[in-house]
């Protein structure tokens, strides 16, 4: 287990051969310069009706999602990630890999309001090849964990839910636009055993209603009413790849404790 303490500096890019969902490099050029401050508060995915408009790409509009959490890096909204135990976030691990203050927004579907915020303290990076991180929190939050699944509970030709904050469209830089309310979309799993962008094991699934974009990148997917996967890359169009979480769970218990 390698755990570090969150760095400050500046972010380093990654060759690939497929596009990860990453929001690149120079969205933090573009971000204030600022970390939000941790502060205690009631979560709750309660939200002002929003506008109708594209989710994801395609999808729609989460109704409840009180683990879901919205990465921030120097107060500029980066990732999604959910929350698992008391003073844990689950996120993917090239959404931790620049420097900065890592924050969370969780339990609101407004990432702008709403919830509890939270402050990373430390990052626990898989040291293998898996697209995943956890994120020790500065102090415990009050909320309603992810609850995670095993390998019986996804199987191919399942019909399964993402969610995230990212991309709503192709709009070139992603940045741009990102939804300020929760997405959901339906997908279709192709197979529970792909790879994900740094050649972990993946849930691999194909358009359904929507598809995942820059910005859900450390976002989860449920089957069976439980997470399975931890969103690593799409190509915003018909395929997505998610690190299966349930293949991961003796370390994810060993750095977290479920």
């Amino acid at each position: 287990m390698i755990v570090v303490p969150v760095p400050t500096g500046t972010a380093a890019t990654k060759p690939q051969k497929r596009e990860t969902m990453r929001l690149r490099t120079c969205f933090l050029v573009l971000a204030t310069a600022l970390g939000l401050a941790g502060f205690a508060g009631q979560a709750g995915a309660t939200v002002a009706t929003p506008t109708p408009g594209p989710a994801i790409i395609g999808g729609g509009y989460a109704s409840n999602a009180p683990w879901a959490a919205r990465l921030f890096v120097n107060g500029q909204q980066n990732c999604t990630a959910t929350i698992i135990a008391p003073q844990y976030i689950l996120t993917a691990k090239h959404c931790v890999a620049s420097s900065g203050t890592y924050t969370f927004r969780i339990g609101s579907l407004d990432q702008s309001s709403g919830g509890t915020m939270a402050t990373g303290a430390a990052i626990t990076r898989y040291p293998g090849a898996a697209d995943l991180a956890i994120v020790r929190l500065s102090s415990s939050v009050n909320a309603t964990y992810s609850p995670l699944g095993t390998s019986t509970d996804v199987r191919a030709g399942q019909t399964v839910q993402v969610y995230g904050w990212g991309a709503t469209s192709r709009c070139g830089s992603e940045i741009n636009c990102q939804s300020r309310y929760l997405k959901v979309a339906n997908v279709r799993v192709t197979t529970p055993s792909c790879s994900d962008y740094e050649g972990g094991v993946a849930v691999c699934a194909t358009y359904g209603d929507g598809i995942t974009a820059g910005g859900d990148s450390g976002g989860p997917m449920f089957a069976s009413g439980r997470q399975v996967g931890v969103a690593s890359t799409s190509d915003r169009q018909s395929s997505t790849a998610y690190t299966n979480i349930t293949r991961y769970r003796s370390w994810i218990s060993q750095v977290a404790g479920v």
